[in-house]
């Protein structure tokens, strides 16, 4: 053991008639490990809830989507959804249609994001037709042809099935999001009308074209912008409530990787050919996620805030070592001890204490982390949280920069008692002993 450690670790083992100094420097400790602890667990649940909503955001939308620069839609988009299919990163692809419609019930009306597509390619894409909780999307699928004549009960005309058969075909089936149907009041089974703002030209005039949909199914996502706003119908019904013919509007693509988003978009838009314009999930979101880095970066400002009271503790506790020590200083550096070694004799003291609370508050954050995050110890209302716990994600690299800032914060707390020890004077110390 070096010389300056030795020294320090004998002045933080205080004697009976210094324990006022101990207590200091046993709050010093408790200190720091509570910040440290603190920042763990602060930094665990920030994350978690970033993970938690980074999931469901990512589950609700494609990684990347595909469109053409001018609004006038995909052609041929089967032959190009196959090419780009196989191009490297790329797990799924499905076509869809957005446009911006009015879903009404009765006197309820709503704006809404209807999309058309196929269930069979959305759900390699997304997961928000699994996020149905009431009904069903599987009559999403391609409308099966009528049934014979045959089959038809004893019971009932041919007739009158006849005329179920034609309204049920006139109703298309339509999935919406739990919030939107809340408002319009619609459950399973109702009919709502979905008028397109693009409307038909009519020898009166320009008159909205809209179309009778019959709610098959209700989504609950946990995002409110997708439950409030968005539904869901066949990609041949929106095609033709558009007047689009076989066009579409969006090719939708997973991959295997989200963190190489930005490298793969231009590549896939290279791939795609001129005229095509590539756009990934962080564009789309851009502004939640500069929020989420903001909160973190507030999170551990203001948590951080603890260690450095902490580190004012380090301070008051070498200032009075230092007074206590003065004639043990001015004995050291009489028989010969360097004022760098006095110097480096409490700032190693000063680390000690930093790194030894730094350690504690290490293994309780983690502990916490592990405990909260394993047994959901924290209820949420999941009416306003779309979760009903609160999710611990502890990361190791989190723990490294907390251990380091603690660290390095208890070091600049030693840097003037260390260079007020090394200043003492001998002579001066010594004179009336």
């Amino acid at each position: 053991m070096r010389f300056e450690l030795f020294i320090a670790t004998r002045y933080l083992r205080a004697k009976r008639r210094q324990a006022f100094i101990g207590i200091i420097t046993g709050i010093s400790i408790a200190g720091v490990a509570a910040g440290v602890a603190s920042l763990v667990v602060a930094m665990a649940i920030t994350n978690g809830f970033r993970q938690d909503l980074q999931q469901r955001l990512l589950g609700s939308t494609s990684h990347i989507s595909l469109q053409r620069i001018a609004d006038d839609g995909i052609r041929d988009w089967p032959v190009l959804m196959d090419r780009l299919s196989k191009q490297p990163h790329v797990v799924a692809a499905a076509p869809a249609i957005f446009e911006q419609v009015l879903i009404s019930r009765g006197p309820r009306a709503r704006g809404a994001v209807l999309k058309g597509m196929i269930p069979r390619y959305e759900r390699k894409v997304g997961d928000l037709l699994t996020t149905v909780k009431q009904g069903s999307a599987d009559e999403l699928e391609d409308a099966a042809p009528p049934a014979p004549a045959n089959s038809m009960p004893a019971d009932q005309s041919p007739d009158a099935l006849a005329g179920v058969q034609q309204r049920v075909a006139a109703m298309p089936p339509i999935v919406l999001g739990k919030d939107m149907a809340d408002n319009l009041g619609a459950t399973v089974g109702s009919t709502v009308v979905v008028t397109s703002p693009q409307g038909e030209l009519t020898p009166f005039g320009m008159v909205p074209k809209y179309s009778r949909f019959r709610v098959v199914g209700i989504f609950n996502s946990g995002f409110f912008d997708y439950d409030s706003s968005w539904a869901f119908v066949r990609l041949s019904d929106a095609q033709k409530l558009f007047g689009l013919g076989d066009l579409i509007s969006v090719v939708e693509f997973k991959i295997d990787d989200i963190f190489k988003a930005n490298e793969i978009t231009p590549q896939l838009e290279a791939a795609a050919g001129k005229g095509f314009m590539a756009t990934n999930y962080l564009e789309q979101n851009k502004a939640l996620f500069h929020a989420l880095r903001l909160e973190r970066l507030v999170t551990f400002i203001t948590i951080g805030l603890i260690v450095f009271v902490a580190a004012l503790n380090i301070l008051i506790s070498l200032i009075m070592m230092v007074m206590e020590k003065t004639k043990d200083i001015a004995v050291l550096m009489s028989m010969g001890t360097r004022r760098a070694q006095v110097r480096n004799l409490f700032i190693a003291q000063g680390v000690l204490i930093g790194a030894v609370g730094t350690a504690i508050g290490l293994v309780v954050g983690f502990a916490i982390s592990y405990v909260g995050g394993h047994y959901h110890v924290l209820s949420l209302s999941p009416e306003v949280y779309s979760i009903d716990y609160v999710p611990f994600a502890p990361r190791a690299i989190d723990g490294l920069w907390v251990a380091l800032f603690a660290v390095l914060i208890s070091f600049v707390a030693t840097l003037y008692p260390s260079w007020s020890a090394s200043r003492i004077l001998p002579a001066e110390a010594l004179r009336y002993e």
